[in-house]
């Protein structure tokens, strides 16, 4: 194996059980196998072997990259902007469709700027950062921000910019990707915490009070003229308040070659894989559930610390909402499989992190594609259970329920997808036009990447610590 600078790091809990994988078969789930699960050679906490896995690349955060070397530019849209992807993009036509000149003037309204840096050696690694200006003098004054600080990361991010980590070049067709996390402040409950844990260290669900957080210019619904008014207002409706909910992107694999931070709706067609946190205080929460690993018994979210991963394989197969190509989710849990078109359980958590214990407890998380299906894997302290490693894995194309499901997007090449599961989807909730658009052709093909951090720009607030990302190849 290729030998690259490692960390000394003191093993200081052994893994004590992990979980059986998930082969998609018909109502399967997985089981705990304690210390007699094999040994895969993932005792991550003092070495970087994997078994069956070459390491090609590692960011050890030991030197810190000089991210003020490259400026600021702004994204001027258009099918000529390196950020350009398709209709949902922060200019795309879907947006265009729903609030016609009045979406325009929104987002006219400020200048969307863009950083681009490459790191790590011969820049494999990427960090992607946006944020809005809407001073007339170009500047912004709450950019997102990383500090590389005693070999680890830590970015910082307000609720109108983003910020990720993803592989410059897409990745191979057989890979694993994984990474560290120290710590972890993007909402959820607290120990102690005022308003049932919803309030602590001067914030409510992460966000600092303050100025109006909303998702301002790119909503799915209601007037963009705002009455006729002369000047935009991005306090006002359609644009609502999004500090009610808060997240991380833990990792993902996305279906494009380069990510970067767009607006919150177009995530939601571009995932086939992930692992994330969603923490929510509002009312829609009573349709979320969480698994308790250790007794394997469902119950409601709103009983949860707001730390759940969301374990998920994106069904390419079924949706959640046509109206913005949302696509279904099936997620493993030790509860069993659970798909969200379940109106009770839409979202099940599948364990809880513990941010007040970190960085005294760091957790990984990795994600493998193989020849067959996607793998994803977490370890660390979880609630309820302690330190556990648990596995999750589905073939490209399985079985859930008696039905047949697929990982959405999930050809590299036009060969490896015969288009059984394209659909037409029309796109028409504005007055200003519509779109129709084939979603998975026979003849297409969608690259791999990865993402970890805040991808939204318009969405989610706060901060989180990560270190030694790594991309393995099969030996």
């Amino acid at each position: 194996m290729r030998k690259l600078p490692l960390k000394k790091t003191i093993a200081i809990l052994a893994v004590s059980a992990v979980s059986l994988p998930l082969y998609g078969f018909v109502g399967s789930s997985s089981s705990s196998l304690g210390s007699s699960y094999p040994d895969y050679g993932y005792d991550w906490l003092d070495d970087a072997h994997r078994d069956g896995w070459e390491l090609q690349y590692e960011e050890t955060f030991d030197t810190a990259p000089n991210l003020d070397a490259v400026p600021w530019v702004q994204d001027t849209y258009g099918e000529d902007s390196p950020w350009n992807v398709d209709e949902f993009d922060d200019d795309g036509i879907y947006f265009q469709h729903i609030g016609g000149p009045s979406f325009q003037r929104a987002l006219d309204s400020f200048k969307l700027l863009r950083k681009h840096v490459e790191i790590g050696e011969k820049g494999w690694l990427t960090v992607e950062m946006g944020t809005r200006d809407i001073n007339p003098d170009g500047s912004k004054a709450t950019p997102p921000t990383l500090e590389v600080k005693n070999g680890a990361a830590k970015i910082n991010v307000p609720w109108d910019g983003g910020l990720i980590f993803t592989s410059t070049d897409p990745l191979p067709s057989q890979y694993r990707v994984e990474y560290e996390l120290k710590t972890l402040d993007f909402g959820g409950k607290r120990p102690g915490g005022e308003n049932n844990g919803w309030d602590y260290d001067g914030k409510t669900n992460g966000y600092v009070p303050g100025e109006c957080k909303t998702n301002f210019p790119w909503t799915r619904k209601g007037d963009y003229s705002q009455g006729g008014a002369d000047k935009v207002d991005g306090c006002a409706k359609p644009w609502g308040n999004v500090t009610a909910e808060n997240g991380y992107y833990l990792l993902s694999i996305m279906d494009y070659a380069h990510p970067a931070p767009h607006n919150n709706i177009f995530i939601h067609s571009h995932r086939k894989v992930g692992m994330d946190i969603y923490s929510v205080n509002g009312g829609w929460a009573r349709v979320y559930k969480a698994c308790n690993p250790a007794t394997k018994e469902i119950f409601p979210y709103t009983e949860s610390n707001g730390n759940g991963v969301n374990e998920i394989f994106f069904d390419g197969s079924a949706w959640r909402d046509k109206a913005f190509a949302y696509n279904q989710f099936i997620m493993p849990t030790e509860c069993g499989v659970r798909d969200g078109s379940d109106k009770d359980a839409t979202i099940v958590s599948a364990v809880e992190l513990q941010p007040e214990l970190m960085p005294d407890e760091t957790y990984r998380f990795a994600i493998e594609r193989t020849k067959t299906g996607y793998v994803q894997e977490m370890s660390g302290n979880f609630k309820n259970v302690g330190q556990q490693t648990y596995r999750y894995e589905r073939p490209f194309i399985s079985e859930v329920n008696g039905r047949e499901t697929s990982i959405w997007h999930y050809n590299q090449t036009p060969g490896e997808y015969d288009g059984r599961f394209n659909e037409t989807l029309t796109f028409d909730e504005g007055k200003y036009g519509s779109f129709e658009k084939e979603m998975w052709p026979a003849g297409s093909a969608y690259p791999d990447n990865f993402v970890i951090g805040i991808p939204h720009l318009n969405y989610y607030e706060g901060s989180a610590t990560v270190d030694n990302i790594r991309l393995y190849t099969p030996e």
